[in-house]
Order: structure tokens, then sequence, then C-alpha cells
């Protein structure tokens, strides 16, 4: 009961949080609803950002897998701090610049309509059809794991998944489709100083309860216990997924962090948000350095709990199924009376990533399908009304299919994920050939996806290729979408060359320690490989 109670406190006292920003915002116009009115600073854009990205795939799935194959998996932690860095330097100076709302906006603006359109299709089926339900059922799933929702309720697992799915989607679809961006924000606000807290208490309680209370003692049994080879976070270069082989590190892996964190509409509408170009380059930066801190609150558990649980009963629970790796840790370390606590900032992380991706769609179905198709004439008050109603549909449709997704195969998931490969790739390029290039035509994306498409489907098929790490295909096919963008610009390149011009959308005046900021972020981002390779912990 006093787990409940102080579940509900938390909830209340960051909904009367967000009541109280959002009163402040005016929510019948188009920035004020789908942009927070341009009103965000750095660090609400950092704790949105991080919230919407952070979901029970890494606080599960990167836990399980270092528990199995040690700290590899890290990378898909620590070097997104390089996208954001490039998102802070290269990308939002022309984001903010050209005023936009949306990604395929952008794209409109460089290239041309039928771009604009093409590119929100995808973006909305893959939303509607992997990302929504998919998060729905993961978050219930192991929030029904750490706080044993079905046995507190005395029900069947898959009766829980359904209550706390729908709660999540209920919350979620309040925040993102009443109180817009605005309201998003300020709960990830919250919800991030939560996370940050609890994050980082579970491996310090971890570590210590190994020591038998003594952190230095439990750090320094935590080495002797695990495997020298399991704090290694250099792969071999034809590591399998999970793991991420180090040549593609630079290659793959960043392309692949690029297209998220610089052209994915649910994460950088937060940046979009921003009072000026400044405050979103702080807001990246800040959000790349947790980046760098997650794979020691995240990752790192898996390793604590291989140190705490092999050789025991919990452990052989855990090697038949690695998700448990951070439930039962959780469990066993966190005191009972912080578990109301820490339920809310991981109810938080969970809404966060759903109604994150709402707003996304949101946004991107009124502005960049509904109002240039069957209404370019409407006021702002309607595309908000618009916006609402679709976003209503899009949550219930979600919350409905949520569920299902535990008759579906194990493997539908993976299916799903590598769907995302049919086009991820050629968004990317045509946004960073749209940024450097001034000739290239509208011809050149809708070549480069067709071609994508055709290239990627037979890279499914043909053997050899499809047994090869996705990232090594995503790398080659990033390069050969650009170059057949590049190719067609050179063919038949725009009669005049394109300028971006600026709307005076926000104050351009940039981050005076970016420069700085950046080189210290990737420092450390050497520092951290460097302690979990041969040269450090792992040797």
């Amino acid at each position: 009961m006093f787990i409940i109670l102080s579940f509900l406190i938390c909830m209340a006292l960051v909904a009367f949080y967000v009541v109280r920003q959002v009163r402040k915002t005016n929510l019948k116009s188009q920035d004020g609803y789908f942009l927070a009115g341009r009103s965000l600073t750095a660090p609400v854009i950092a704790s949105s950002i991080i919230l919407t990205n952070l979901s029970t795939e890494q606080l599960i799935g990167q836990s399980g897998q270092a528990y199995k194959v040690g700290m590899g998996p890290m990378a898909w932690e620590a070097t997104a701090c390089l996208a954001t860095v490039m998102l802070a330097a290269i990308f939002l100076p022309r984001y903010l610049k050209a005023g936009i709302t949306t990604i395929p906006e952008f794209l409109k603006t460089r290239f041309d309509e039928t771009t604009k359109r093409i590119i929100t299709v995808l973006f909305l089926l893959g939303y509607l059809f992997c990302y929504l339900p998919t998060v729905l059922y993961s978050g219930a799933l192991v929030f029904n794991q750490i706080f044993g929702v079905s046995k507190a309720l005395e029900c069947t697992d898959f009766q829980a998944v359904i209550l706390v799915a729908t709660a999540l989607g209920v919350i979620g679809a309040a925040y993102a489709i009443i109180g817009g961006l605005k309201a998003s924000a300020s709960a990830d606000t919250l919800f991030g100083i939560g996370l940050i807290i609890g994050g980082t208490m579970i491996p310090i309680l971890g570590i210590s309860s190994i020591g038998g209370g003594n952190f230095i003692d439990g750090l320094k049994q935590l080495v002797q216990l695990v495997p020298a080879g399991h704090f290694n976070a250099i792969n071999p270069a034809d590591a399998k997924s999970p793991m991420v082989p180090w040549p593609l590190l630079f290659s793959g892996m960043l392309f692949n962090n690029l297209f998220y964190w610089c052209t994915n509409q649910s994460i950088i509408q937060r940046a979009l948000a921003a009072k000026n170009l400044k405050e979103a380059q702080k807001g990246a930066f800040l959000a790349g350095c947790f980046k760098l801190l997650t794979p020691l609150v995240i990752t790192f558990c898996g390793i604590i709990a291989y140190g705490k649980f092999n050789g025991t009963d919990i452990g052989s629970l855990i090697s038949a199924n690695m998700d448990l790796a951070y439930p039962q840790l959780v469990t066993s370390v966190l005191p009972k009376a912080l578990l109301g606590f820490f339920a809310a900032v991981l109810f938080g992380a969970i809404m966060s990533s759903f109604n994150g991706a709402l707003n996304g769609s949101i946004a991107m179905y009124t502005l960049d399908l509904h109002k240039p198709i069957f209404n370019p004439k409407a006021s702002d008050e309607h595309i908000v009304k618009v916006g609402r109603r679709f976003g209503i549909i899009l949550a219930a449709v979600s919350v409905c299919v949520a569920p299902l997704i535990s008759f579906f195969p194990s493997g539908l998931y993976d299916f799903l994920q590598s769907c995302f490969g049919f086009y991820n790739m050629p968004i990317l390029a045509a946004v960073v050939v749209g940024i450097f290039s001034k000739r290239v035509p509208a011809m050149g994306p809708k070549v480069a996806l067709i071609t994508h498409v055709i290239l990627y489907s037979a890279s499914k098929v043909i053997p050899g290729v499809r047994d090869l790490h996705y990232l090594y295909v995503l790398s080659a096919l990033f390069v050969i979408d650009t170059c057949i963008m590049l190719l067609v610009g050179k063919l038949r390149p725009r009669k005049e060359e394109f300028v971006l011009q600026d709307v005076h959308a926000v104050d351009l005046t940039p981050w005076k320690y970016l420069k700085l900021a950046s080189v210290l972020c990737i420092l450390v981002l050497v520092v951290e490989y460097i302690v979990f390779s041969p040269l450090g912990l792992a040797k």
C-alpha cells in the first residue's frame, strides 16, 4: 500500500507542475501547441530528449545483454554523444534558420512537396505499426515484472499488461494531446531529474550490496567475481548483434545514430521548440553528456547482476531469460520505501517514449499531410483541433494493439525493427545532401529511396550478405544513397542553387562554448572506451 501511495503522490506532483507550466502557453496557436511556443530552455530540452529516447529496451535489454555478453552493447548509448554533437553544430543551425516544425517540412523546403509527403508517410507507418504499440507493451511487461502488478491485483500477467499498457497510453496521450509539447516536456523535466537520481542509485546500491554495504569493497569484489572479458566493450570485427563490431563504431553506428538523433521527429521536435539556437545547442550537448553516463547506470547494471547472482538460483533464472537481470537487481537492492518513487520514474520514462512519438506523429500528420492536402487555409486553432483528434485515434489504436503483441512470434519485434532499415538511411542521406549541396534536385532523394528499398530487400536474401551485421549493410547503403543523389545532381542539377532563407523564427546566436564542450565530450567517450577495454578493466 505504501508503494502505491508514494507512486500516486509522485505522479500527482508531476501533474500539478505540468498544469502550472502549460497555463503559460497559448495552446491554440500552431507554435504554442506543436513547439511549446518556442520557449524551451536547455535543461528542459535535454530532459525531454533523454526521456523520449529512454525506454525499456535500454533499461531491460541492455542490462540483460551485458549480463550475457559483457559491455559491448554500451556502444548503443555512449557513441550517441557524437550524434548529439553533430546535431548541435551542424543540423540545428539549419533547422532553426528555416523555422521548421517537422523534418519532412525541411525536406519540402530543400526539395519539394512530394518528397515531404513520402517521408511523412514512412515516418507515420513506422510509428504506428512498430514504435507506439511496442513501447506500451514492453513498458507494461517490464513494469509488471519489477513491481508485481499481477500479484498485487491478483490477476494474470496478460491482464496486468493490458491494465498497465492502457494506463500508459491514456496518461501519455493526455499529456501529449491536451497539453501539447509543453506538457510533455514539462513532465519530462521532473521525470528526468528522478531518472538521474533513481537510475544512479541502482548501480551504487548493487555494488555496495556485493561489498557488504561498502561501495569500494564491492567494486573490488566485482572485478574479481566477473570474468575480465565481460568488461570489454571493444568487440571483434565479426561480432554479432547485440554486440557492435569495432569497425562500425564510427561508421554504421554513427550513421544509425545520426538518423535517430538528428532526423527523427520525436527527438528533433524538442530541440526545434528551443527559445533560441544557444539553448537548443546546450540542450543537445547536455543530452549527449547523459548518454555518456547511461553505460554506467544502465549497461553496467548487467555486469553488477552477473557478479551478484551468477551461480545462484536467481542467476539460473537470468541465464534462461537475460531480460530478468535488471528487474532482479532492482528488487533485490532498492529499499521498499523507495520503490514507489522508482515506479513513478520508470512509469514516466516509458510514458515519455510514448508521448514523444505521439507528439511527433501529430505534428507530422497535421502540418505535413492534413493541412496542405485537405485544408490549406485552415487556422491555427483548427489545425490544433485536428491534431488532437488524430492523436486520440492514434493512441486508441496503439492501446488496443499493444497487448496483442504477446501473441506474435518472438522474432516479430526484430522483424519490425529491421523495417526501419528500409527508409532510415535514405532519409538521413536526403537531409545531409540537402544541407551540404546546392544543386541536387528533388528527383535525387526519390531515386535514392527506390534504389535503397531494392538493395536493402536484396540484402535480406543474398547468401553471405544476409549474415552480415545489419549495420555493415546500412553503412554501405548510406554511402550508395548519398552517391546516387550526388550523381543525379551532377546529371540533372537544379537550375538555380538552393539558398536556405532565414525566417527569423528565433535568435541564431550560437553557444560560444560549443566547440570546447564538443571536444571534452569526445575525450570522455575515448576515456570510457579505454576503461572498458583490455587497457582498462578487461585486462
